[in-house]
Order: structure tokens, then C-alpha cells, then sequence
């Protein structure tokens, strides 16, 4: 038993220390194109899981790499510079695609207007080298630039929405559809926003995932752990209750930190909704506080409802566990990270569940050699007389007429 907790532990904190890596690596200052393609500045644009890549010289000329990552082949993407104002309209466009039969397709469109079918055309600006590509569910469109009349701060518009065989249909408009335009400062790498957000939402879904993850999804199992399987052990009371009860808290803390910058996502994002993952973190967020608020009316061992409240301690306890863990995967699905991240935090909670079932199979016998311990030791001596002796240990004597 000392050396499964020690273990528990190294899982936790190996756990942390790659998910919080993981949200250091999802930005573009570490991402290596496939093509050996170097690019000197990158910004990570703040809505849509986009990013852009660029060289610019003092001349105008800008080599761009755009990218829009977690998305299916039924999708087109786009990105732009508008010229003239910040949005829409009047954006000079390059637009990506995957056809019906595997191939790229990747051309020019001047947008005129907001009923705009992304018909190809000849943009204000020259563009050359224009290529798109599409692996591992991310779309990228190469091109360079001529921007020698443009200034070094542009007005950047990028988009995705869905096909209908090789046909463009339109986009969203509502949440991140109509929030993914800005600016960019070509010589600080500074990206702005025109909606008034100032900071990444990707950083705080980022911080928002992380937050959850480990309290929900791992400290809240690894306190039930500690809880079921330390206080079978004598020598571990009452070390095991405030053992449980620190980690349970901290998950409880942390959690609540998590769930209020989902909110906080959620008010800033008035048209994007994951009804299923909202509600499940609500009944969370509930659940856990009622559980808190629950151990001021922990009744005493001996005292006549403390069964009742175990049973709904219990109950409440692994409701909480099993839903946080559907939720955490729903907000994989949702954030799109690259799969290993997804698959470090399988290999966590596989690690929980087989350490649970060693650890209940060890407690059954330790609970089961105790108590036949116990009743040996309350057994009278002599019960049924050895070596043919009698009821007080003597040997029996044959009784004579």
C-alpha cells in the first residue's frame, strides 16, 4: 500500500506537468511545417483554432502560411486582407478546399459583398505561389503577398464553413464565425482584435481544460481512492479522512476556478453553445458543492443516521467522478487538441482504475484474514478437547460401575 500512493502521485504530477506543456505547445511559435517551410513571425489568431505564419520585408512582400486546425475535409477555410475597412466587405480573400476526389483546390476572391458566393477572381493586390494542403484534420494555404502599398498594420479576416460536394455553402454567423477578424502589426507580430477581446480565447479554453481536467478529472478519483482502500488499514486512522478531504477540496477549488472561466468563455461567446458539456459542468459544479457543504452534517460513526449518510455520500461521490470524466472527454472533442494529449489523459485514468482494482482486491483479503483473526481469537479454548481430551483439557477417564 505505501508504494501504490507514491505512484498515484508521480502519475498526477507527470500528468500535470504534460498538460500544462501541452498548453504551451498549442501556439504557433512551435509548430514545424511538414515542407521544412521556415517562417519568422507567427500570431495565434483568436478565434477559430486559427494561426497564421509570415515573412514580410521592407519591400511589401509577405509570405504567408495560413492554418485552421481541427477541422474535417467537408470544410472550406479562408483568410483575408481588407484593404479598406475591417470587415467583410471589401475583404481580398485566398480560399482552400479539399474536392470529392482527395485534390486541393485553392483560389482568389474579392468579397463585394455579404451575400458573397467566393467566386474567383483577381484580387487589388499581386499573389504567387498560392498552394493549399490538408493532413491530421488541418488545412494550410501558402501564398506570398506583394503589399507594398498597404502600410505594415493590416486588417485580417479569416473564415471556414461547410461543403456540399465541390459547392461552397455559407458560414455561421454567430459566435466565433463572426468574431474571427482583427488586425496585425507586420513588424511587431502584435495581433489585435476589432471585437473588443483583447486576449486569445484559445489560451482560456486552453486554461480552462487544464483547470478541470486535473481537478474533476483526476484529483477527485484519487481522493475516492484514498478514501475506500487507506481506511481499511488501522495504523492509517485518522490520516485517511483528512487525507481524503484535503484532496477533495483542492479538486473542489480548482474545479470551481475551471467551471467560472467556462462561464466567463460562455459570456463572451454569446453564439456558441455545447449545451451537453454546459450542463453536465452546472450539475458538477452542484453536486461538489453539495458534498462540501455535506461534511459540516457528517453524523458520527456510532450516531443512527450515519448509514444513510454514507450511502449518499457514496453515491453522490462516484456520480460526480463518472460525469466529470465524460465531460473532460466532451471537452476534448470540443478543444480539438493534438490526440496524444487526449491519449496521456486515458493512460492517467487507466492507471487510476487498475491501481483501484489491485488495491480492492488486496483489501478483501486483508479485510477477510482480519476477521477470521478476529474469530479465532473469540473461539474458547478447548471447544471440542484435543487428543481425546475433554471438555477442560483432561483426559477422559472411563467410568467404572
Amino acid at each position: 500500500m505505501a508504494t501504490i500512493l507514491p505512484k498515484l502521485a508521480l502519475s498526477l504530477s507527470l500528468f500535470v506537468s504534460l498538460i500544462l506543456s501541452s498548453y504551451a505547445q498549442q501556439t504557433c511559435s512551435n509548430y514545424a511545417f511538414s515542407s521544412n517551410r521556415v517562417f519568422r513571425s507567427c500570431s495565434d489568431l483568436p478565434a477559430l483554432n486559427s494561426f497564421l505564419h509570415y515573412n514580410y520585408d521592407s519591400s511589401g512582400k509577405l509570405e504567408i502560411a495560413y492554418r485552421h486546425a481541427g477541422i474535417t475535409s467537408s470544410r472550406w477555410v479562408a483568410w483575408a486582407i481588407n484593404p479598406t475597412s475591417t470587415g467583410m466587405v471589401g475583404s481580398q480573400a485566398l480560399v482552400a478546399y479539399q474536392q470529392s476526389d482527395g485534390s486541393m483546390r485553392v483560389f482568389k476572391s474579392p468579397i463585394t459583398s455579404y451575400q458573397t458566393q467566393l467566386q474567383e477572381g483577381d484580387l487589388s493586390f499581386d499573389v504567387s505561389d498560392l498552394s493549399a494542403t490538408y493532413a491530421n484534420n488541418e488545412m494550410i494555404i501558402f501564398a506570398t503577398l506583394e503589399l507594398s502599398n498597404n502600410g505594415t498594420t493590416l486588417n485580417q479576416v479569416w473564415q471556414e464553413g461547410p461543403l456540399s460536394g465541390n459547392t461552397l455553402q455559407m458560414h455561421a454567423t454567430s459566435g466565433s464565425n463572426v468574431q474571427s477578424m482583427g488586425t496585425l502589426n507586420l513588424l511587431s507580430g502584435e495581433a489585435g482584435t476589432t471585437t473588443g477581446g483583447g486576449s486569445s480565447k484559445l489560451r482560456k479554453r486552453n486554461i480552462h481544460g487544464v483547470l478541470n481536467t486535473v481537478s474533476w478529472g483526476i484529483l477527485m478519483p484519487m481522493g475516492a481512492i484514498i478514501a475506500r482502500y487507506l481506511k481499511v488499514f488501522k495504523s492509517a486512522d485518522p490520516a485517511w479522512f483528512y487525507l481524503h478531504a484535503s484532496c477533495q477540496f483542492a479538486a473542489y477549488v480548482v474545479g470551481v476556478t475551471g467551471w467560472a472561466t467556462g462561464l466567463k468563455l460562455g459570456s463572451e461567446s454569446p453564439g456558441i453553445q455545447y449545451d451537453a458539456h454546459r450542463t453536465i459542468g452546472i450539475i458538477l459544479f452542484s453536486l461538489g458543492t453539495l458534498q462540501v457543504f455535506a461534511l459540516l452534517l457528517r453524523p458520527k460513526p456510532d450516531h443512527k443516521f450515519r448509514l444513510y449518510w454514507n450511502i449518499y455520500h457514496h453515491l453522490v461521490g462516484y456520480t460526480v467522478i463518472i460525469l466529470s470524466v465524460i465531460n473532460i472527454f466532451k471537452g476534448f472533442d470540443i478543444l480539438n487538441p493534438d490526440k496524444k494529449w487526449k491519449h496521456a489523459y486515458i493512460g492517467v485514468i487507466v492507471a487510476l482504475a487498475v491501481n483501484a482494482v489491485i488495491l480492492e482486491a488486496y483489501t478483501w483479503f486483508v479485510v477477510v484474514k482480519r476477521k477470521r483473526s478476529e474469530s479465532a481469537a473469540k473461539m474458547p479454548h478447548g471447544v471440542n478437547g484435543a487428543n481425546g481430551s475433554g471438555i477442560n483439557g483432561h483426559a477422559a477417564r472411563p467410568q467404572h460401575a
